[in-house]
C-alpha cells in the first residue's frame, strides 16, 4: 500500500483504540473555556443586541437568552465570544 494509506489507516486503528478507552499514545488538545458574561462582552464592543447578534450569526432572540441567562452559549459560539471577550474587534477586524 502507499505510505498515505498506511498513515490513514493508522490513525483510525489509534481512533478506535482511543474510543475503547485505549488513551495511551493518544494526544489531545482540550481548551477549557469559562462561561461568558455575554451582557459584558457585547457591551464592551459598543454593538447593539441586533447588532452584535447579527455580526457573531445568533439571532437576537438567542442572545437574548444568553443574556437573561436562560441559556448558556455552547461549541462554537462560547469559543466565539471568548475570542471577542480578548479582543472585541476581532470579529469586524478579521471577517469585514
Amino acid at each position: 500500500m502507499t505510505k498515505a494509506y498506511d498513515s490513514i489507516l493508522q490513525g483510525l486503528t489509534e481512533v478506535e483504540a482511543y474510543l475503547k478507552g485505549d488513551k495511551t499514545g493518544a494526544v489531545t488538545h482540550e481548551i477549557e473555556v469559562p462561561t461568558p458574561d455575554v451582557r459584558a462582552i457585547r457591551a464592551r464592543t459598543g454593538l447593539s443586541q441586533a447588532d452584535f447578534a447579527r455580526s457573531i450569526g445568533v439571532k437576537k432572540a438567542t442572545l437574548l437568552n444568553w443574556e437573561h441567562n436562560r441559556r448558556t452559549p455552547d461549541g462554537p459560539a462560547r469559543v466565539l465570544l471568548a475570542l471577542i471577550e480578548k479582543e472585541p474587534g476581532i470579529v469586524q477586524r478579521v471577517l469585514v
